[in-house]
């Protein structure tokens, strides 16, 4: 129920349906003065939420900070824990469909070839109501095997569907409880999944990938020319911030 309940709450909180909302109370309201106040309330939405200089600044303050390679502390980690919700399998296709976040499976790998860890731990389940047949460890795990990445270092827990299960399942196949590893997650998704992992007593180092937020600018476009992703990127922020709030309530952080 939660698991349907959190994928119904994404829909809700997207500032898209905010503005959309707005302008369908502006078209079948009939009483003029609310009808101004939704025509401006949508409008300002409109300007605010696809300004690209106020959500950087947001994220910015939201995401934890990525670090390089070089910058790690010397020592080795037993491993990477990599938390899916990057990929869906085409079935058209038969082959594996990566989104932006596979940044996080990409930072990982590069972990390996640098010796930073002896191996990548990936996680995670079915993110499909639908489709929960569709086990997201599998398919990595196929295409990792199809790029030579050696089965001796790979590990991957395949029931998970969110970052609470995601903690809670990978706990009894970590192969030391007392050994270090680096948590590999999107920046912005990074804080939510730093307090689960800490709640299950796992050790973990955050190595942040998949920034939304970058080197601050003042140029003309990032500070005044609306842009349509802003609003794609907006949903992410407030639905990380939803989802911390969430999980602090229901005790998962």
């Amino acid at each position: 129920m939660f698991f349907i309940l959190s994928k119904l709450l994404h829909f809700l909180i997207a500032p898209l349906t905010w503005i959309v909302l707005f302008f369908c109370f502006y078209f079948f309201s009939k009483n003029e003065k609310n009808k101004k106040r939704y025509l401006i309330t949508g409008i300002a939405f409109i300007f605010f939420f696809s300004n690209s200089f106020i959500l950087d600044e947001c994220m910015r303050k939201w995401e934890i900070p990525a670090v390089s390679i070089a910058d790690l502390p010397q020592a080795q980690y037993e491993a990477a824990i990599v938390l899916g919700g990057m990929s869906f399998y085409d079935g058209k296709l038969h082959r594996i469909q990566f989104t932006r976040s596979a940044d996080r499976l990409f930072q990982a790998i590069d972990l390996y070839k640098s010796g930073k860890i002896k191996r990548i731990i990936f996680v995670g389940g079915s993110g499909s109501i639908l489709h929960s047949e569709e086990k997201e460890a599998f398919f990595i795990k196929e295409y990792l095997q199809k790029i030579q990445f050696p089965d001796s270092a790979l590990l991957i827990e395949s029931e998970s569907k969110n970052t609470h299960e995601n903690a809670v399942f990978v706990k009894p196949i970590l192969p030391f409880s007392k050994a270090r590893y680096l948590l590999v997650t999107s920046a912005s998704h990074m804080r939510r999944s730093l307090a689960c992992f800490k709640k299950e007593g796992i050790a973990t180092y955050p190595y942040s990938v998949d920034r939304y937020s970058g080197p601050r600018k003042f140029e003309f476009d990032h500070l005044i020319i609306p842009n349509i992703g802003a609003l794609q990127e907006w949903t992410v922020l407030i639905h990380e911030m939803v989802g911390y709030i969430t999980y602090k309530i229901e005790g998962y952080i």
